[in-house]
């Protein structure tokens, strides 16, 4: 029920039946003669709700309307007209009344005016809640965005240093085995380059990208390919190719990938052709939305499953451990020609069973 309500009519004996007839359901009731005073008694005092006559003496009705909504935090306000054109009543409800009342001189209407008074106040305090909602719910929004984009600038600092700092790791390993006379000293030193290489391709892919949450795998396996290439020696991975689906993983699943694959291509370096050099191919093939194959082949001397003379399986346990942080199977082609191995792996980690 409205406590405080304002009443605008330019007929007195109007303005005194409301007042006494909405006084004794308990309203206060303040009247004004017409617009110009009404608008003062608005800026002097706050209101529930206003009624205005429609056909008043210098500021009429649809004009005081129109000056009373352009106050901040305005009340409703009803018209009050004794006519019935119904042109009038429309051009008022444009002008921004909630609602309009036809009267008359017995007072019959007050009534009828004070359930439009109570609609329009429960009205206005209800689209008064959603607009602070909906206000909270913006500025809520605002601040998640801002923290996200802060995040992302962080994380994309972060994946930076730790870039820099992988690649200081792999220039001071390439210059301790450059200089270290021992050639098996020197080639486990640059197998652990080419490894500490394939990480931080990942996290230059993550500081150059919009997005820090996940690596286009497609993409970073051409960059860790070409990486491979310029860091062989001679010309012996003049033949490594590389053939990609558009993938998209998370970091740390990127991570284990590049591992992987580094790992077969140094293998099939050192084991495919053990007199020469030939084509190692690189493929990474989209299995639906959810999973993907990797894949690393040569058509060299093939693969026996025993392992080779002064091999100490290294390699071969640093793939096994990366596909098992990826859940991954691995698989070797018995029907290629050469070596193949394909690591099926789902690019997102399972979610974490409920316990019941």
């Amino acid at each position: 029920m409205p406590r405080n309500v304002l009443y605008i009519d330019d007929d007195e004996g109007l303005r005194t039946l409301v007042s006494r007839g909405l006084g004794r359901e308990g309203i206060k009731v303040v009247t004004a003669a017409d617009g110009e005073s009404g608008l003062k008694e608005l800026a002097a005092q706050e209101f529930d709700v206003v009624a205005v006559d429609l056909y008043m003496p210098g500021l009429d009705g649809i004009a005081t309307i129109e000056r009373i909504n352009q106050m901040p935090n305005h009340p409703p306000v009803i018209i009050v007209t004794g006519t019935q054109d119904s042109r009038m009543a429309v051009a008022a409800l444009k002008a921004g009344a909630f609602d309009y009342v036809i009267k008359d001189v017995t007072g019959d209407f007050i009534y009828l005016l004070q359930a439009a008074l109570q609609a329009a106040v429960d009205t206005m305090r209800t689209r008064r809640a959603r607009e602070i909602a909906e206000a909270e719910v913006r500025e809520a929004r605002d601040r998640f965005e801002a923290l996200a984009i802060e995040r992302a600038m962080l994380l994309r600092e972060v994946n930076h240093r730790v870039g820099n700092s992988l690649q200081i790791i792999a220039s001071l390993l390439q210059m301790q085995g450059n200089g270290d006379p021992n050639t098996e000293v020197k080639a486990a030193l640059t197998k652990a380059v080419k490894r500490v290489l394939a990480v931080a391709q990942v996290h230059r892919r993550l500081y150059t990208s919009a997005d820090v949450q996940s690596v286009a795998v497609d993409q970073y396996l051409s960059a860790l390919v070409d990486d491979l290439r310029v860091s062989a020696e001679s010309d012996e991975l003049a033949q490594l190719t590389v053939v990609t689906d558009p993938v998209e993983t998370e970091p740390d699943r990127a991570i284990a990938v590049g591992v992987i694959v580094n790992e077969l291509v140094m293998n099939a370096i050192k084991y495919a052709y053990p007199d020469s050099s030939g084509p190692i191919r690189v493929g990474l093939k989209a299995q639906g939305a959810d999973s993907a194959i990797i894949s690393v082949e040569d058509d060299g001397i093939g693969y026996s499953g025993v392992r080779a003379p002064g091999s100490t399986g290294l390699g071969q346990r640093i793939v096994k451990a990366m596909a098992d942080k990826l859940g991954a199977s691995i698989a070797h082609d018995a029907t290629h020609q050469g070596t193949k191995i394909e690591i099926a792996f789902a690019l997102a980690r399972p979610a974490p069973a409920v316990r019941v």
